[in-house]
């Protein structure tokens, strides 16, 4: 015990700098671990909340119009069936953002659940029978980031992440829905938002969009 003592009594004090920063690294590693596992659940299941669905590896599909017409087949057969209220939402080449709820009776969980699981489906079936030249591209990265979480068969579409944020004020929720309607014009698609098709842009400045939506 005193050689131990005297060890630390005389290590010099660039080691013990070097320890104690480790230690706080540490720390903060698993604070923000613990933060990326729960900051996002969805805890009330008939909240208003923003979401965002990604597509793994960023593949960009939803620059053919096809499977973006398959989102809003999807859209509004959650509408009609599953309880999904929607304010607000875009369709980019690799990922959507939305303002949803759902209503009494219904868990927006099992509504996220059955509507990536339609989509999904539906997209790979598309791809599989389709010429388009990245066709065989797409399934191999689909299989690949399927063979990395056992919950998957053979393929993975969508990521397991729905970043979901509860939206509380006004104020926030008036903040997520110009930056949902801004996202095609700062991707240089268009110079203003109602131009875009794929997005409630086009509903909030009294035109006729794709979806019916619940305005906020």
């Amino acid at each position: 015990m005193r050689s131990l003592r005297h060890s630390l009594e005389t290590m010099p004090n660039t080691l013990i700098n070097q320890y104690s920063n480790l230690r706080f690294a540490i720390k903060t590693k698993i604070l923000i671990f613990v933060f990326m596992s729960q900051g996002y659940q969805i805890y009330n299941q008939n909240a208003l909340y923003y979401l965002t669905f990604q597509i793994v590896d960023w593949v960009d599909i939803f620059t053919w119009q096809v499977y973006k017409d398959i989102l809003i087949y999807s859209f509004k057969y959650c509408q009609a069936n599953k309880g999904l209220e929607l304010f607000g939402y875009v369709i980019m080449s690799n990922h959507i953002h939305l303002i949803a709820r759902c209503k009494e009776g219904f868990r927006l969980s099992d509504t996220i659940r059955d509507f990536k699981k339609f989509t999904a489906k539906n997209m790979l079936e598309n791809i599989r029978n389709t010429n388009e030249s990245r066709s065989d591209w797409m399934l191999k990265r689909f299989e690949f980031a399927a063979k990395s979480h056992q919950r998957n068969s053979e393929y993975q579409v969508w990521t397991h992440e729905n970043h979901a944020i509860e939206l509380f004020s006004n104020d926030f929720i008036t903040q997520k829905l110009n930056y949902i309607h801004n996202n095609p014009v700062r991707a240089g698609i268009v110079e203003l938002e109602g131009e875009y098709i794929y997005s409630s842009a086009k509903n909030y400045a009294g035109l006729k969009g794709k979806i019916k939506i619940d305005f906020v």
